[in-house]
Parts: structure tokens; sequence; C-alpha cells
């Protein structure tokens, strides 16, 4: 059994290394393992694409990080700390519990997330949650985290340092330098600067837009993109985006109260983190929403509607209007529909089908990818930002996850480029020794993927 000692300070990913999605990593120091995140992804086939040839796998609806490693020594594992409240870190946490047994660590927001998910499983009220306030420090086993404010696409999302005997990391989870978030509070960069002076073992980061250059846009950026975008439009307006980023949703209320329109959400997941929002005196008192019943009887041009599906899922509420099968609007030719929101890649298909059914009666299509104005802003780092923040650190080692081998390669370049020498391309399964001599073993451990039934 693969256990740390006294002197060691590991990671190991169990998933979201080599990959985008799944995130589910550990950190192990004296014989105790810590988790972070425990993720899913959607539509994806049990060996991903980098391990196999075969490109006619068949893909699961919902997968997760096989978790037998763990599993197999819970009694070692001392927490699950979840940075923040997007699938691709909390959403295999209901179905995976049980095999853990262990306190799950994380902030208000995010646990009122987890709440709401755990209520509809047969663990509701058997899952102890620990809510954690920002920059507050817990002990748990024997490493000292504390929570340090990023800003990224959803609210509350957290960076992770953490402390042992024998070094101290960095794990940056999903981030972005926004000085206009729309939610929350601007990145603060003096509390990254600070950690200069701790002598930062290891920096373990995003690496989604390594490959970018430049800076992400703000979410200020955003809402001017979309006011300018929707304001001349004519007809009914959808707007489909990604239902956790509150701060999008409260733009476009904004972007519907300017143009005069009023707004309604079609679709569980968007109502859900409304709700949320609205719980956790996040959203601002004087947007309101309408009734979606209530959308017939307004004219098309006072007419606005955010619609999940950005990925063409074909039940979403934006399929379901481009098939003229959702029960309470029809749209018509002269409406428009305005994707704020990328593609992610393997998508492009299944959005190309409600589009062109979208087109076929005359409905006119905008997306992010294809528009002259700003309308989707990434909650990830670009090259430039990636090149600040370890300006900033200045760690001894570099460890790029969140991402699929380009996006890792890309990251490793930019940390060399800052002058980290040492820096470590892995994947899933790989042993990051850190502590005492750093160095890197493949495939120590056997990963793989689960499917898991949606819930």
């Amino acid at each position: 059994m693969l256990i740390p000692g006294s002197d060691d300070l590991w990671f190991l990913p169990l998933g979201g290394t080599g990959e985008i999605g799944m995130n589910l990593n550990l950190y192990g120091h004296d014989g105790k393992w810590l988790m972070i995140d425990c993720g899913i992804s959607f539509d994806e086939p049990l060996i991903p694409s980098y391990r196999s040839s075969n490109n006619s796998q068949t893909s699961h609806p919902v997968v997760a990080p096989d978790p037998s490693f763990i599993t197999q020594q819970k009694d070692h594992l001392v927490g699950i700390v979840i940075t923040h409240a997007h699938e691709d870190h909390i959403g295999a946490l209901p179905h995976l519990w049980e095999r853990f047994k262990c306190p799950v660590y994380t902030t208000p927001f995010t646990a009122e997330v987890l709440r709401r998910k755990l209520s509809r499983s047969t663990i509701a009220n058997k899952v102890p949650i620990v809510e954690v306030t920002g920059q507050s420090t817990q002990s748990i086993g024997p490493f000292t985290l504390q929570w340090l404010a990023i800003t990224h696409s959803i609210p509350e999302p957290y960076a992770i340092k953490i402390t042992t005997p024998v070094g101290t990391v960095l794990h940056t989870a999903d981030w972005k330098i926004d000085p206009q978030p729309v939610t929350g509070k601007p990145f603060n960069h003096q509390a990254f600067r600070q950690l200069a002076n701790e002598g930062i073992l290891a920096l373990v980061g995003d690496s989604t837009n390594a490959n970018k250059p430049g800076f992400s846009l703000s979410e200020r950026t955003c809402y001017d993109g979309l006011l300018n975008t929707i304001k001349p439009l004519k007809g009914r307006v959808v707007v489909t985006c990604f239902a956790s980023n509150v701060a999008r949703l409260i733009s476009l209320a904004k972007v519907a109260q300017k143009t005069g329109r009023y707004i309604s959400l079609f679709g569980r997941s968007l109502l859900n983190m409304y709700a949320i929002a609205k719980y956790r005196d996040l959203w601002p008192e004087d947007l309101t929403l309408l009734d979606p019943g209530h959308l017939g009887y307004l004219p098309p041009e006072e007419v606005m509607i955010v619609a999940t599906g950005s990925q063409g899922e074909p039940k979403a509420a934006l399929a379901r209007l481009a098939a003229d099968t959702h029960h309470q609007v029809e749209l018509a030719k002269g409406d428009a529909v305005v994707y704020s929101s990328i593609v992610i890649p393997g998508n492009e298909c299944a959005v190309d089908k409600v589009n062109r059914a979208l087109k076929a009666k005359g409905i006119s299509v905008i997306q992010s990818e294809h528009s002259t104005l700003p309308i989707h802003a990434s909650g990830h780092p670009c090259a430039e930002e990636l090149k600040l923040m370890y300006q900033w650190i200045q760690p001894e080692i570099a460890i790029p996850v969140h991402g699929e081998q380009e996006h890792l390669n890309a990251h490793a370049q930019i940390a060399k480029s800052c002058g980290v020498n040492k820096h470590y391309v892995g994947q899933n399964g790989d042993l990051y020794r850190l502590a005492p001599q750093p160095s890197i073993r493949r495939q120590q451990v056997a990963t793989g993927r689960i499917p898991l039934q949606q819930g």
C-alpha cells in the first residue's frame, strides 16, 4: 500500500490531469491523505482519448474518476476540500462520499450547492459539511489549510494553501485575474505577492487557457458586450450560458432591465442556481425575474429568456425551444439566440444540430466564437495571468494540472520562462514527490473512470 511517511509530501491526481474535467486530487503527508475536489464530466468514454486509439468507444452521460486507490485506504483520508461549486469539482461527491465517509470542508455558497445536491440522494443528512470563510485557516490531520480568495466564473472560488512541516503548496484550483467580477471582490494580487515571503515549495495550477496569449476578459467587459449585442435586436432574445455563472445571470438581468425586457429562466439548473444566489444574498434586490408562464402575453421585443443547453444537450431548454417542444414559449422568425458561452470541444455536432433547427425557423444565432463583441468571458487564466502568478509566488516547483497535454506543456513553458526550474508534466496516476527530494514517478497508481447515474 502506498502511504507517505513523515518526511514526505506527495501530490497524486486521480482525475483532471491530462484532461479537462472530473478533478480529484490527493495530497499525502505523514501517513495521511487529503482530497481536493471530487468532480464529474459529461458524455465521456471510460478510457480517455489520450490513453486509447479507439475513437468508437461508448460515451456515458456522467463519468467520474475511479476512486479505488483512496477508497482502499479511506482510514487514512482526513478530509475532502471542495474549492468551488462547478460540476467538475463537486459533482461526484454525492455519488462517492459513502466510499470515503469523512468531513467535507468548503465555503457557504458551495456548501449550499452541495446540500441541495445531497437532498436528492440517500445520504442527505449523513455528510458532515464544515463551512469555512475566506482567509480562514483550518487544521485537517497533519495539513494546515488557508483559503485564499480568487476570481472565477462562480461565487466564492478559492485557492488553497496547504502547509506541512516539510513544505507548503499552493493549489490554485480554477482562477483568473478579474478586476471587475460583478459578484464578489476584485482579484487581490497582494494576498498572492505575500506568499513569496513564505517559501512556497510547489504551485499546482490551472492550465486550461495556458496556450492562449494575453489576459482573460473581465465579467464587466462581457456585460458591455452583451448589452451592445442585445440592444439592437427586435424580436425575442434567448441567451444560453453556463448555469453556474451567477455573475453572468446578474449581468443578463441588468441588460434586460436596461433594454426594457422582462427576463425569465428556463431550465432546472438555472433556477436552482438563482435560488441559491438569492438565499446567500448574492442576487441584487432590484433585479426581478418574470414567471415564464407570463411570457406569452408580452410582445416579442419585451422578452428575454435565459435557457440551459449551451452545449446542445437534447433535453435542455434551448434544444426544446429549437424543436418547438417547449410548453411555455414558441420561437418565431425574427427572434435571436445568443450564446454567452463557448462550445466545449466534443460538443460541436450537438450544438450545430440545435443551430440548424433554429436557423430553419428564421431565428438568428450569435455565437461567442463568431461575435465581434465580447459576449463570453472565460473563467481561466491566459498566459500573461499565469506569468504574473509565478512572478508573485516564486515557487520552487510548477505542477500544471486541469488541462490536456498541450495545455500542461504550455503551462510548464510559462513557468520555465518565469525562472521556475523544476516543472513536472504528468497524468492521472503519476506520483509527484515534492519532498524530501522532488521527482515524478510515472503511473504509480492505477486510475480510470467510472459511470455514474444521473440524479
